[in-house]
Formats: C-alpha cells, structure tokens, sequence
C-alpha cells in the first residue's frame, strides 16, 4: 500500500484518441516530477529488456468540465503540483507550441481536459471529489 495516490481525471466530453493521448502526457509529468516511481527494467522469459514502469498503480476518473475546474481549482488551493493539458494543445504538434499555448490562460481561463497528481490518498481523495472512475 502506497502512502500517496496517483490520479488522473479526465473530462467526459473528449474522444477516446484524446483520452488516452491526454493521458500519457499527464501520466509523464507526474513520473517526471518523481523519477523515484520508475523502478527496474522488465526481461522476459528470452533474455529481452524492456523499459522500466512506473511501481505505483494509478486511478483514472472522469467528470464534466465544471467539475475539472473545481478540482483543479482545489489542486491549486492546497498546493499540490500536477500535471494539467488544456484544450488548445490538441492543436499543437510540439512541446514549445504547446507551453506557449498553455501560458495564454490563467486557472480561471483554462479550457482544462486533463489533470493529474500525486498527493497523500485523503487529499488526493479530496481534491478529486465528484470526479467518477472511468469506464
């Protein structure tokens, strides 16, 4: 068991490209910012490497966009880092693009359709609260 949680909150409105698309960037935020969650290579039963995972689970949830704006909203409220897409980086194909695009808004202007963080559960719990799991 895990001191910490791992979520990713997705909005509801996006198709499934964007979803998991949005997901990998948000995921690599959150193991770039904690290198310590990446533990050792796999090998398989023939002797291949394959590249090391990261050692805690994580929880993907979805929600309206309102409720996104709250709980990114409550990311900020209690200091905890995370990891956010917003809406104009579909329309980006480069990391510099998209922190230019990322830099026009604020929290309040954000068209935000992914989060993700890692906190201690209780407050990953509450940050994320009305946010559902994915299905």
């Amino acid at each position: 068991m895990f001191d910490t949680k791992i979520v990713i909150v997705l909005r509801d409105d996006l198709l499934i490209w964007q979803k998991l698309n949005v997901t990998a960037f948000l995921v690599s935020g959150i193991v770039g910012a904690n290198t310590s969650l990446i533990g050792e290579p796999y090998r398989d039963a023939a002797g291949h490497v394959y590249n090391a995972l990261c050692i805690q689970p994580m929880v993907v949830l979805s929600c309206d966009r309102e409720t996104l704006k709250t709980i990114h909203r409550r990311a900020l409220e209690r200091e905890v880092k995370a990891s956010l897409y917003v809406e104009e980086m579909f329309s980006t194909g480069n990391d510099i693009d998209n922190r230019a695009v990322f830099a026009q808004f604020d929290p309040e202007t954000a068209r935000v359709v992914g989060l993700a963080l890692r906190a201690e559960r209780k407050i990953a719990d509450k940050i994320t609260k009305g946010a559902k799991m994915h299905s």
